[in-house]
């Protein structure tokens, strides 16, 4: 599509020295040196982690199809599990069998809500090395996506949407969220080509409205590396407030002229900041 948003231009900025990875002090320790080896690496060198990719709402893995095959052919190995969109406690728990069952590091990847669950999920996760987060959720404990999605104005997200109900395991109706299909190129993944954006309207996953007022828990971004894409033409979280919380979380920023569905529009350069966190993990800053 001959889209302005098809012409992307890419910055980066570094936040230096220890005050980017927080005041933990993970940016003068080295990794715990795993276990787990495979045969012929250098003894001492860090174990290559496997990438966990966790979509958003109104998406799934498929998402990541292009990220996924841009790792692949790195080298990388790479897990990109269905997230349930129920609720945060209980998404979060889910993702956090998954990382148990991965043998050795993990640089854990989240976009938009997934952003929220891998914040929670990676809690006193130990082989969890670095968070990467693409146009997502950086919770503070008691913080919901829904108040963070009102700190800073621009979002349109409720006005594309539409409630369903479904019913609830002990009776009753639950509330969740879709985004109109004659909005959701639009609203979501402006730039992208027409039928790939209806493809993807066609199997976006509701959320649980639940789920985007449940605050969170806990914030592995206090302890964990954290990198941060911004895309600059998101329509889902201001860009504003993913500006306000890359920062708060210290995270190492790129910016991307993109809308929020930003792997699919642009997986290279969510590849690229992906790598960079893995890097960063296997050389132990």
């Amino acid at each position: 599509m001959n889209s302005p948003i098809s012409r992307r231009t890419v910055t980066a900025s570094l936040l230096a020295g220890a005050a980017a990875l927080g005041t933990s002090g993970v940016a003068h320790a080295a990794p715990a040196e795993t276990s787990h080896r495979r045969p012929g690496r250098p003894h001492g060198r860090p174990e290559a982690p496997t990438v966990v990719l966790i979509h958003g709402a109104f998406a799934d893995a498929s998402s990541f199809s292009g990220v996924i095959q841009r790792l692949q052919r790195h080298g990388h190995r790479v897990l990109a599990p269905a997230l349930p969109l129920r609720g945060l406690a209980s998404d979060a728990a889910y993702i956090r069998s998954v990382l148990d069952s991965v043998t050795g590091p993990v640089v854990l990847v989240g976009h938009s809500y997934g952003g929220a669950v891998i914040s929670q999920a990676a809690s006193d996760a130990p082989h969890v090395k670095a968070l990467v987060y693409l146009a997502a959720f950086v919770p503070e404990v008691g913080e919901s996506a829904l108040q963070l999605t009102d700190t800073f104005p621009g979002s349109t997200l409720g006005q594309a949407t539409v409630t369903q109900h479904y019913p609830l395991p002990g009776g009753g109706q639950g509330e969740e969220l879709v985004i109109r299909k004659d909005l959701f190129r639009r609203q979501f993944a402006a730039g992208v080509p027409v039928r790939t954006a209806q493809v993807m309207a066609a199997g976006q996953r509701p959320i649980t409205l639940a789920a985007l007022q449940e605050p969170a828990t806990a914030a592995a971004w206090k302890t964990i590396p954290s990198w941060y894409l911004v895309a600059t033409e998101d329509r889902n979280i201001p860009p504003a407030a993913e500006r306000w919380m890359a920062g708060r979380a210290r995270a190492r920023t790129v910016t991307v002229r993109a809308p929020h569905a930003v792997s699919v529009s642009d997986p290279g350069p969510v590849t690229d900041l992906i790598l960079s966190a893995v890097r960063s993990v296997r050389s132990g800053r």
